[in-house]
């Protein structure tokens, strides 16, 4: 089979033992061609291989509530084209963020989730489920999603699904975290990304940012700042899923950025 690499990368991971390997290549052969090609390597190695056409966008799901700064990052640069995802639809538990979807173009569902209790949850839940399914959804992305997943939708969505908050962890915890940084003269601002796990925002990490802020800077100005380090660190997460630069190895992963 005729094929040229573009790019290669490895990493033999010292606490796990694995060795992780990223190519890309272009070939004129069919898809077909290539999976009998590497085949056999894959046999005689013992190798977990998976193989995806880099043409194709990564079908992606975005949920949020009523802050739409990460969501327009998202959807903007869906749009230009700097992210390889399509969005084909867009939930919410709030109706706040239905206009800017549809400034998009992006179909808006609303799933409201009553503070009632798990049944309530449970029915959005299954809903969030049949559209994973009727929309042959690759990636589930919490843009600001002020809902705690069920930890058995977590387990279904592993490797999947991907979170973002902010740096604060575990010193600000609740309301107004940027509002408690600037009480205590925080110097930094910062944001994570990570994979969604049952273990709330401890899940393995993809993507960190940071910033620097002074006194000088109000709460509200570290407030705006910190939606600006979200938005960033979001899309090169996403980014990074959606081009397969991300392996996970236990508990962490190997990003090959």
């Amino acid at each position: 089979m005729d094929a040229d690499i573009t790019e290669s990368q490895q990493y033999d991971s010292p606490d796990t033992g694995t060795f992780f390997m990223r190519v890309e290549f272009r070939t004129p052969a069919e898809r077909e061609a290539v999976d009998a090609a590497l085949a056999p390597v894959v046999e005689r190695f013992g190798m977990h291989l998976q193989l995806w056409d880099a043409a194709v966008r990564t079908r992606t799901l975005v949920m949020c509530s009523k802050d739409g700064h990460t969501l327009n990052d998202l959807l903007f640069q869906q749009r230009t084209g700097t992210l390889p995802i399509e969005v084909p639809v867009v939930v919410s538990n709030h109706l706040d963020l239905q206009p800017l979807a549809s400034f998009y173009g992006v179909p808006f569902i609303h799933i409201p989730v009553s503070a009632a209790g798990t049944q309530t949850k449970a029915v959005a839940e299954a809903r969030l489920r049949e559209l994973i399914d009727e929309f042959d959804i690759d990636l589930v992305v919490l843009a600001r999603y002020m809902q705690i997943l069920s930890d058995e939708l977590c387990a279904d969505l592993q490797g999947r699904a991907i979170n973002i908050h902010h740096s604060f962890l575990p010193s600000f915890k609740g309301a107004r975290p940027y509002h408690q940084a600037h009480e205590r003269g925080v110097k930094l601002i910062g944001a994570t990304a990570h994979y969604v796990t049952a273990d709330l925002d401890e899940g393995p990490i993809i993507a960190q940012s940071v910033q620097p802020v002074t006194h000088a800077q109000t709460a509200a100005d570290f407030v705006a700042r910190g939606r600006d380090v979200e938005g960033d660190t979001l899309v090169q997460a996403v980014r990074w899923h959606a081009q397969h630069r991300v392996l996970l190895d236990g508990r962490r992963t190997v990003v090959f950025g």
